[in-house]
């Protein structure tokens, strides 16, 4: 586990941003530099019939920023495990993340198949080492990616201008936020769980059926990832064709109809 959550001390209480309706329980988890907010075009097709919980991660949104937080995997799990257990779910319910976290999300339903009904990740960045990679191709362009994430994390004024010409552009207002105030939380969520990550693996442990939704347009998800959780037992994967890394009306539809079934 991280450095910061050892056997002496518990794991923040994360943010509870949004606990609307009735029913069974749909919790959602968004993305690196992000918030709630990134459900917001999914939650009104859901509370309906169902409640609904949307958290923000560690370091993001409304949540805590520890100082001494490393922003693993292992940190966010343990954060967020804390979080779904303060609020006594009586009954296993759904769990949905977006971008990074879809892979926090894998983690944490490969530990706790128990506790959950259906798992439902959205734009997933499954990367994989390089080296791993039989096909040159696919070897050439996981390296750019990985490359990519590691100029943004070491070039703090071009990353933070970018992301604030890009927040202006979005359909849903604060979407992206990268800042002063969490880049150190970006960075290492970055670096430390995005970039190093063992999402293939979480997911062939998940035992709970798994639904993928992406789009055709997502410049963020790589072929060779997705055809690997695609040949996965048990997951099942939507392409909304158009879409792109935002979750739009269109693609938010597919999310609700997914979580629907469960």
């Amino acid at each position: 586990m991280g450095r910061g959550y050892g056997l002496f001390r518990r794991p923040p209480l994360l943010h509870v941003a949004v606990d609307e309706g009735v029913g069974p329980a749909v919790l959602m988890i968004h993305g690196i530099a992000s918030s709630s907010v990134t459900f917001e075009n999914v939650i009104p097709l859901l509370t309906g019939a169902h409640r609904v919980i949307a958290i923000d991660l560690l370091g993001f949104g409304g949540s805590p920023s520890p100082e001494d937080a490393e922003y693993t995997i292992e940190e966010h799990v343990a954060a967020l495990a804390r979080t779904i257990s303060s609020l006594r779910l009586r009954e296993p319910f759904v769990l949905v993340g977006h971008s990074m976290g879809s892979l926090i999300a894998a983690r944490y339903a490969a530990a706790r198949p128990r506790l959950l009904r259906r798992l439902v990740l959205v734009s997933p960045p499954i990367y994989l080492p390089p080296g791993a990679m039989g096909n040159r191709v696919d070897r050439t362009t996981m390296d750019l990616y990985l490359r990519a994430y590691e100029y943004l994390r070491t070039n703090k004024e071009f990353t933070i201008r970018t992301a604030a010409g890009l927040a202006r552009l979005s359909p849903i207002k604060n979407l992206l936020d990268v800042s002063e105030q969490n880049w150190r939380a970006f960075v290492l969520s970055l670096q430390n769980s995005i970039e190093s990550q063992t999402s293939v693996s979480d997911l062939a442990a998940v035992e709970v059926p798994v639904v993928v939704v992406y789009g055709s347009l997502d410049p963020l998800l790589t072929p060779s990832g997705l055809r690997v959780i695609e040949k996965l037992r048990g997951v099942e994967v939507h392409r909304v064709d158009g879409g792109d890394h935002v979750i739009r009306p269109r693609m938010a539809r597919v999310i609700a109809t997914a979580i629907g079934r469960a």
